[in-house]
Formats: structure tokens, C-alpha cells, sequence
């Protein structure tokens, strides 16, 4: 079977895309000595690492780079901190995704890995195999971390580079940007010229090849044309903005950004699909470029277009209208798929992957309610958002711990005239995260939740004064099946179905011996059940979370099946989770899916999937 085209790829056959420029010039201009580990600065200075990231994201980039460059044990261990590579990556992976959900676009992550820092043999003292290596372990830790690419960049030597590729292609089956430096005659530090370059690298099949550093866009663009004329993928271009001059004891680059952007734009003309900086490029580089590109990048429909087509003025439902979902529930199979609501101002990018969801065939969307007690938009207004401007119902998250009673009731009065009908009772994890120190209410848990709503559907606030009208909640609640907490979870079971829940939405499972064993123990329940499905991305993404999330069991059979898929996680994931939908079709009442790293395009695939299956006949609701 043909893999599908990666969506990153797809992209580059659209048009051009600008990424950013360099990290570690803007961290030295903003006081970080050239002697520190920048690396470490993922976990150290967090915020100004972000800065930057959104500083290029602000400009016009489409692709950000983890700053993790150096972040591999040999360049590392001359900070004494060759330990730390999974940590500095993971991080540095973490922070790019953070700066996107900040930014609220649809952007790429893009994991950087640099070279060694000390030459490989014949040249020097490590080995092939020990490059390779060290080059894992980091590659590894981006995957992990949830980088959409990876970019190789700033090699000097083709043996070294080669490595690197090798070792990317046994970790994971993202993208891979491969992109050496060169000298001003045109040539490696050790004579490769650019079409040995592209020969050497699309044979060890990377997706992307090209050049970056070097001595500025003029040469550059002279590399670019020479690999054009050798190469069958896309090529990529990110050069310095000039050559470094030592004014005052501080190197500076002189290339001004119109003189980068113009380049940029015959870089593209010469077949470039990737163009964007290095060292001395700032955002104001990558802000000429996104302009001097704009009307060769693929844009979308004006806001006066899109507002158009949005059915953002249709008329509230009636208050005695019930949701869409709770005319589904129990009747068909129901997709529910989960978008968590951004960490910034800007919702266009989860709004995006919510329409991907519809167009896919998901029923309903459901949106976290500060997911681990960290701050984002508030469920209730990303919920508005997705109803009004993509047309699909959602389920908000609604959770305890923020809110007394009189806010709980208050917001649930304002979600129901809003026309959020569907609500996921929870309590809510403690506060964590970026406000460890702040006060959770929890005047009651989620049965009490349950029953607050079940009053209002009544027609009556908790004091027992009328509020007009019956609301027409449909009050949902969580479910984990797993046989390891089955004694804890049954007497929470029992006081939520007591206290009125109309459907159960459960923790992700791994395979359908789960449900067997649980409905053993409890029979089937009186009310709808959401099988809860999370495709793996990766071995490591499955370690992490059975190891360090509570709640996620996943079986050693499940386990061993990610370690042996290898480079190829992200479709065994998803094969996993399709046999595990498959097996469960027919005696369930809907599925739902919850996206790693807010990879949309992987869940719509099984959306996809699953209802191609049903409309084939192979599944009926429950009886």
C-alpha cells in the first residue's frame, strides 16, 4: 500500500514557504554570551526562547526551528551536560508547539539538529556508528517532543550529514530537511560540490535538500541554481545575511533585509520551496522575505470571504431546542473528536482543524477545559467559535475546579444560550503547571456538576429559583475502563449514573479485551458509551504516555508492535487505532479521538475511515 504524501510535503508543492531566521543571534542580541549553552535555555530561560519563536511567527514564518541545534551529547558534554539531551530537546520541542498554540496558526515545527561539533572519522577521532548514534538519541527526543519535520542543517562534511539522515530515517517517517553549508567557491569544507550533495543525500531519501549558513544570499543563490539543476525533491535555502564583521567586539552582519528578501525571491525563481535565514537574520529579514514571496505563497480566502461563508449569523437555537448530538446518541455511531482551545488570542489554527474534522465526518467537536490547569482561551468561547464559524456542534469540558456555584451555574446559563448544549461533566485536574501556587475551588466534584445541570434541565438554579425556561443539556461524564483502576472507578460510576448522566466519554484503550473485561464487571451501561481512541505517534510517544500520564494504559503488545514499526510510528499508530475501531464497531455507541501534538490531518484519516465502514453496513448501534 502507498504511504499517503505527508502533509508538510503536500504543502510544498502549493507554493513556497517562508521559514524563520537565526536563533542565536537574536538570543546574543537580547544577552546571551556566545560561551553558553543555548541548548539549555529550553529549560532555563523558557520565556526568552518563546519570545523569539513568536518574534518570527509575528513576522510572516510558516516553520519555526527548535532551538536545539547543539543539543547532542558530544556538543552538549562540553557544557558538562551530556546527560541532558532528551530533556533539552523534548523541551525545545515543547516550546516551538507553545509559541504556535500562543500564535494560533497553523504552523510547522521544524526540530533542528546540527552537527557534532568535532569531526567525524576519517577527519576526526568519532566514528560513523557513534555519529549515528548521538544523532539518534537526539532525533529520538524531537520525536518525542512533537516536532512536524526535521531539519539537518549546518553540515560542512557529507559523511557526517549522512549519518544524521541515516539515523533520521531509522527514528520516525517525518520530513526530513537535509541542508549543508558552503564555502564561497561554491564547495564543502571538503570540496563536495552541489550536485555530489543532492546525489548523495536524495539517495538516502530526504525529502528536502539544501544549503544554509554559508556566506550570504549572493553565493547561495549560485548553490541553489547548481543543485536545481541535479535534483528531483524540493530544495531549500536559508542563508546568513552576509558575511560576519567584528564591530566593537560584537560580530555583526551587514546583509540589510531588502537585500536578503530579494535574493530570497531568485532563490525561489531558481527552485527553492523552502527559503528562510540564518545567522545574523532577524525577524525583520524574515518579515521583508514573507513580503517579497507573498504573491508566490498560497494564501487564503479574504476575511470578507471567509466571514461570508461562516454561518456566523444564524439565529440562536431556540431555548427549548435540544443538541444535535443528543438526537444522534444512542440512535447512530458518533464521532467525537477532541481540539483544544488556544494558548493565545488567535483560534485560526484549531479552527482550521475543526473544519478539517467536519469535512472528514466528525459529529461533534469537544473542546478542553484548561487542559492540566494551564492557561488557555476558556473552553466556552472556543466552543462559540467552532459553532459559529465552522458549523459543527461541540462538547465543552466543564470543569470544577475554577469556578463557586454561583459561576458554575452562571457560565452554564450563558453556554446554553449560546446554543453549547453539550457538556462533559469533570472535576478537574489540580492546578498545575504554569500557576502550581493558585487556589481550586471544587465547591463540588462531577456528580455534583451532574446534578447542578440536571436541575437547570429542569428549570431550576441549584437555590431552587427558576431560570425561566428547562434547559436542554445533554450532561456527559468520564469513564475509565482499565481493569487496574476498576475498583476505584466503579463507586464514581455508580454516583454518576445516580445522579443523572446521559452519556459516558471514556479514557483512550488499546484494545477491545478492555471493554470485555469491564462489561464482565459491570454489564453494559443503561447509557451511551464513547470509546476513547488516541493514535500513537511513536515508541517513545507510547512510553511517555503509558509510563507518565495517568490514566493511559497501554499494553506491552501495543508497545512492541510501535518498537518494531520503527521510522514508520505515525502509520502503525494509526493502523493500531483503525484494527482497534474495527473490532469495536459494532458494539459501541461512537468513538472519541484524541490528536497527538494537534496533528489533525493524522485523526480526520480514521474519521475518514470509520465512515467510509459504516456506510459500508459494518456497524449498527449496540442493542
Amino acid at each position: 500500500m502507498t504511504r499517503p504524501e505527508h502533509p508538510f510535503l503536500a504543502r510544498l508543492r502549493r507554493g513556497p514557504l517562508v521559514c524563520d531566521g537565526a536563533m542565536g543571534t537574536l538570543l546574543y542580541a537580547r544577552g546571551v554570551p556566545f560561551d553558553q549553552c543555548f541548548d539549555a535555555l529550553n529549560v532555563t530561560q523558557r520565556e526568552l526562547v518563546l519570545n523569539v519563536h513568536l518574534d518570527y511567527l509575528r513576522a510572516g514564518a510558516e516553520m519555526i526551528e527548535t532551538n536545539t541545534f547543539g543539543a547532542n551529547a558530544v556538543r552538549l558534554g562540553a557544557h558538562g551536560l551530556a546527560e541532558r539531551v532528551r530533556e533539552f530537546n523534548r523541551h525545545g520541542a515543547k516550546l516551538a508547539k507553545e509559541a504556535r498554540d500562543v500564535f494560533g496558526r497553523p504552523v510547522w515545527i521544524a526540530g533542528s539538529v546540527g552537527p557534532l561539533g568535532r569531526p567525524v572519522a576519517p577527519y576526526g577521532r568519532i566514528t560513523p556508528p557513534e555519529a549515528r548514534a548521538a544523532f539518534r538519541a537526539q532525533i529520538d527526543a524531537l520525536v518525542e517532543g512533537g516536532v512536524d519535520v526535521l531539519i539537518l542543517e549546518t553540515f560542512a562534511d557529507l559523511t557526517e550529514i549522512q549519518e544524521a539522515l541515516r539515523a533520521a530515517r531509522e527514528a520516525c517517517d517525518l520530513p526530513v530537511i537535509a541542508q549543508m553549508t558552503f564555502t564561497d567557491d561554491g564547495r564543502t569544507r571538503y570540496g563536495h560540490g552541489p550536485a555530489e550533495v543532492v546525489a548523495a543525500l536524495e539517495g538516502l531519501g530526504a525529502d528536502v535538500i539544501g544549503a544554509n549558513c554559508s556566506v550570504g544570499p549572493v553565493p547561495m543563490l549560485e548553490v541553489v541554481q547548481h543543485m536545481a539543476a541535479a535534483a528531483r525533491t524540493p530544495l531549500s535555502a536559508q542563508p546568513n545575511a552576509g558575511f560576519p564583521t567584528l564591530v566593537e567586539g560584537r560580530y555583526l552582519y551587514l546583509s540589510s533585509p531588502e537585500h536578503v528578501a530579494a535574493y530570497g525571491r531568485k532563490m525561489i525563481a531558481a527552485g527553492a520551496a523552502v527559503i528562510g535565514g540564518c545567522c545574523g537574520t532577524t525577524p525583520e529579514h524574515i518579515a521583508a522575505l514573507a513580503r517579497a514571496v507573498a504573491d508566490l505563497r498560497p494564501g487564503s480566502a479574504p476575511p470578507a470571504v471567509a466571514e461570508r461563508a461562516a454561518p456566523q449569523d444564524a439565529a440562536p437555537p431556540r431555548v427549548d431546542e435540544p443538541s444535535e448530538l443528543a438526537r444522534k446518541l444512542g440512535r447512530a455511531f458518533v464521532i467525537s473528536v477532541e481540539v483544544d482551545p488556544p494558548k493565545g488570542l488567535d483560534a485560526t489554527k484549531d479552527l482550521e482543524g475543526a473544519r478539517l474534522l467536519k469535512e472528514a465526518g466528525a459529529d461533534v467537536i469537544d473542546v478542553g477545559d484548561s487542559p492540566i490547569g494551564r492557561v488557555r482561551m476558556s473552553a466556552l468561547a472556543m466552543c462559540y467559535l467552532i459553532q459559529q464559524h465552522v458549523g459543527i456542534e461541540t462538547i465543552i469540558h466543564f470543569t470544577t475546579r475554577d469556578r463557586n456555584l454561583v459561576g458554575l451555574q452562571a457560565d452554564l446559563i450563558g453556554a446554553h444560550a449560546m446554543g453549547v448544549r453539550n457538556v462533559l461533566a469533570l472535576t478537574g485536574e489540580p492546578p498545575r503547571g504554569d500557576y502550581p501556587n493558585v487556589t481550586a475551588v471544587y465547591d463540588v466534584d462531577s456528580p455534583g456538576l451532574i446534578r447542578i445541570i440536571k436541575q437547570l434541565n429542569d428549570g431550576l438554579d441549584l437555590s431552587g429559583k427558576s431560570i425561566g425556561h428547562p434547559a436542554r443539556f445533554l450532561i456527559g461524564a468520564a469513564l475509565d475502563m482499565h481493569p487496574a483502576t476498576l475498583e476505584r472507578e466503579l463507586p464514581r460510576l455508580e454516583r454518576k449514573l445516580e445522579a443523572g448522566v446521559d452519556f459516558f466519554m471514556t479514557q483512550p484503550i488499546y484494545e477491545p479485551e478492555v471493554l470485555d473485561v469491564f462489561e464482565q464487571r459491570v454489564g453494559r451501561l443503561p447509557v451511551p458509551v464513547l470509546v476513547g481512541v488516541l493514535p500513537l505517534q511513536s515508541y517513545r510517544h507510547a512510553e511517555f504516555l503509558h509510563h507518565e500520564v495517568p490514566g493511559i494504559t497501554i499494553p506491552q503488545w501495543v508497545r512492541d508492535r510501535m518498537q518494531a514499526a520503527g521510522n514508520a510510528g505515525r502509520e502503525e499508530g494509526l493502523r493500531l487505532a483503525r484494527e482497534l475501531l474495527v473490532g469495536l464497531l459494532d458494539r459501541i455507541d461512537g468513538a472519541y479521538l484524541m490528536p497527538s501534538f494537534g496533528r489533525y490531518e493524522v485523526v480526520a484519516a480514521l474519521v475518514r475511515d470509520v465512515r467510509a465502514r459504516i456506510g459500508a453496513g459494518s456497524s449498527r448501534r449496540r442493542t
